[in-house]
């Protein structure tokens, strides 16, 4: 792990009748992919509340091609969907649900990153010039998603990334993509290990985990060198 990227872009919409995460209990829920990050960030959630992720929820995931869990939320089928870019801006445009979650705003995981750039550990130490350079690439993007979402937004569509430019837009606005320059990442690594221990999705501790998969040295250089 070499630096974070930005805060939030996880939203957690359900039914009219659910008012917090904690109300999931006996509930089933969307995510893409089991195992996959929005399934291990709404588990670390769960848990943080008190529920056991693998007994209280009843989860459905899109393993088969044939089942979709925005569509089967957007029909009523399951209780609540963890959505990412531009399913959010999609189901509020069809008044579907309501948001119980953001994780741009709520505490407390909006104070730690959500997306983080991770290199192959042999390549960083045998191209510590060129992984530089491409840190530097997509943090200099994260700037420019901060402070020009609407010419980010125009060139998605342009490259054919998404044809709704409005949807482009309201997500690189609200998500701080600046944070890279104020966040520590290692609070995050810390943070989510210790969540991630706590559920059982991972066996290292934090101290290992910094030493045997953290590299800050190209970030702390890049924060001087672009004066964060």
């Amino acid at each position: 792990m070499l630096g974070g990227v930005h805060v939030g872009c996880y939203e957690l919409l359900a039914k009219d009748e659910i008012h917090s995460i904690a109300e999931l209990k006996g509930r089933t829920v969307g995510v893409a992919i089991a195992g996959a990050n929005p399934h291990v960030f709404l588990t670390a959630m769960a848990a943080h509340v008190g529920l056991d992720p693998r007994q209280d929820i009843r989860w459905v995931t899109s393993t088969d091609p044939s089942i979709k869990p925005l569509e089967l939320f957007a029909e009523g089928k399951i209780d609540a969907f963890l959505a990412t870019p531009p399913e959010p801006q999609e189901l509020r445009a069809r008044h579907i649900g309501h948001v119980i979650f953001n994780s741009v705003v709520d505490r407390p995981w909006s104070q730690y990153f959500c997306c983080m750039l991770v290199g192959n550990g042999d390549y960083v130490r045998k191209y510590p010039v060129a992984t530089k350079r491409v840190l530097r690439a997509i943090l200099k993007g994260a700037d420019l998603c901060a402070s020009e979402p609407t010419r980010v937004a125009h060139r998605l569509v342009d490259r054919g990334f998404t044809d709704r430019y409005d949807y482009a837009v309201d997500a690189l606005s609200s998500i701080p993509y600046g944070a890279w320059r104020e966040y520590d990442p290692e609070d995050t690594v810390r943070y989510y290990a210790l969540r991630l221990h706590e559920t059982g999705f991972i066996k290292s501790i934090p101290n290992k985990i910094f030493a045997d998969n953290t590299d800050w040295r190209f970030l702390n250089e890049l924060k001087r060198e672009l004066k964060a």
